[in-house]
């Protein structure tokens, strides 16, 4: 049998198990001294910590890389886990094995990987953004809902106590009426190569050795491996998130973080309208910088308001939150931090520069003396600091009672945060159009366009994802 034909018969038998049968069967209870087994999909860069911060509170039993150099690096640590290059030969072989996955692999397998483990009733951590498309991230909340498994999605500030005072202030009404919100980051510059010094597709290369090439592409359309800038690696192992068909950009980088605290606190939901300003867009890559609106309507008593992004730099200038705004907030000789995010209200301003907003200050300084900033009052307290590992513990907990909801990342809210945020990355494709979002029927009723890209098409063989 030739290697793709065994790859396919590989998924074909997974898909039939996934598929077949009720995956509450695969669940199990736990008693009081009996662990967890996880599975790590993805095992480099941030999937090595993923499952190193797992491991302690499960029992790592299986490993999954498509790159043997950094998956062997990972099987010394856990050698007795059994180890693969293709997670539908894990599902095939182990389905039965393993409770639980984290998967850190290139945004575009996110969705394929965590819909596959769900419907096979296991536990999933995925990293930040959740999924790769609009859709995908509508989907993944409601097959965990329907799988009844516990999730967590990777944005580990929504550990920090420091956010979740933020959260409950804001809430409960100290900054007064909130119509406004800004958040900034300084990616892509320095982090990885897109628009403007890539605009083509880079140089085709041989594919290194142990780099199983065919399994990274996996529901992206086929290109050969590549170098963008000799000896740099064009996609694998790095730079694939500056491209439209494996990442999502600063975008998808990094609003799980720094819009995070924003969204929670304002509850803000599914966007009525979302619109951008953005670079040169180029078939290849994202633009080099970008700024986008969110429309969001009244919520309960929160009024209507507007969420502002900024990335990158345009014309060897940082794209930023206004700068009036900016100077009333800034102190004397104080530089404005990378990133960071500021919701106004007409009682106060709420200021953070911080990626995760979980350091904050408030102003006018009179209206707030006394005010403390550094843990909630009344939620769950979370922690100061460690709070990757802190989010894998919240998971493994949710896992071990039974209980979705002790995940502070959950699918039910990471979706929705997700599908929210990686519409600015179909706004800055239709720059200067102000794009009108149908929730409930995923469409923009005013672009035909830009609705085709609330989806994507799949390389032959992966299409199954569409089909529920």
């Amino acid at each position: 049998m030739s290697r793709i034909s065994r790859r396919r018969a590989l998924h074909l038998a997974a898909t039939g198990y996934l598929f077949t049968g009720s995956a509450l069967s695969v669940r199990r209870a736990y008693g009081a001294n009996e662990k967890i087994r996880v599975a790590g999909i993805g095992v480099g860069g941030k999937g090595s910590s993923d499952i190193e911060q797992a491991a302690k509170f499960m029992d790592v039993v299986a490993l999954c890389d498509i790159d043997e150099g950094r998956l062997s690096g990972r099987a010394k640590t856990w050698p007795t886990a059994k180890t693969f290059t293709d997670y539908r030969e894990l599902f095939d072989k182990m389905a039965k094995d393993f409770d639980a996955a984290t998967i850190s692999t290139a945004d575009h397998s996110h969705a394929p990987a965590a819909v596959m483990a769900m419907k096979a009733g296991k536990h999933v951590y995925v990293q930040k953004p959740l999924t790769h498309t609009v859709f995908e991230a509508r989907l993944m909340r409601e097959v965990a809902a329907k799988q009844k498994v516990c999730t967590q999605m990777g944005n580990q500030g929504s550990a920090l106590s420091g956010l979740r005072r933020a959260v409950e202030l804001v809430r409960g009404g100290a900054l007064g009426n909130v119509r406004e919100a800004h958040v900034w980051t300084n990616r892509p510059a320095h982090y990885w190569k897109q628009s403007p010094d890539i605009t083509a597709r880079p140089k085709e290369a041989p594919i290194p050795k142990g780099v199983h090439w065919e399994e990274f592409i996996g529901p992206a359309p086929m290109r050969p491996y590549a170098v963008a800038f000799a000896p740099r690696p064009a996609y694998h192992p790095h730079d694939w998130r500056g491209y439209w068909d494996f990442g999502t950009g600063a975008l998808g980088d990094m609003a799980c973080h720094t819009a995070n605290m924003a969204f929670r606190a304002l509850q803000l939901g599914a966007p009525t309208a979302v619109s951008a300003t953005a670079g040169e867009i180029n078939p290849e890559t994202f633009p080099a910088w970008a700024h986008i609106q969110y429309t969001f309507a009244a919520r309960g008593d929160m009024p209507a308001c507007t969420l502002h992004w900024y990335e990158g730099a345009k014309d060897g200038k940082k794209v930023l939150p206004p700068a009036e705004l900016l100077a009333k907030l800034l102190k004397p000789g104080e530089k404005l931090a990378d990133s960071g995010s500021i919701l106004v209200g007409d009682k106060g301003v709420l200021f953070s520069p911080n990626d995760y907003g979980a350091q904050f200050r408030l102003t006018p300084d009179d209206s707030f003396k006394g005010v403390q900033t550094t843990k909630p009052e009344k939620g769950p307290e979370g922690v100061a600091g460690n709070q990757d590992e802190y989010m894998k513990k919240e998971w493994a907990d949710a896992i071990r009672g039974n209980k979705p909801e002790l995940a502070s990342s959950a699918f039910d809210y990471a979706g929705q945060l997700t599908e929210t945020m990686l519409m600015g990355n179909i706004a800055v494709r239709f720059a200067g159009t102000k794009l009108e979002w149908d929730a409930a029927k995923m469409v923009f009723p005013n672009s035909a366009a830009a609705t085709k890209l609330v989806s994507k098409e799949y390389r032959k063989g992966w299409d199954w994802l569409l089909k529920g």
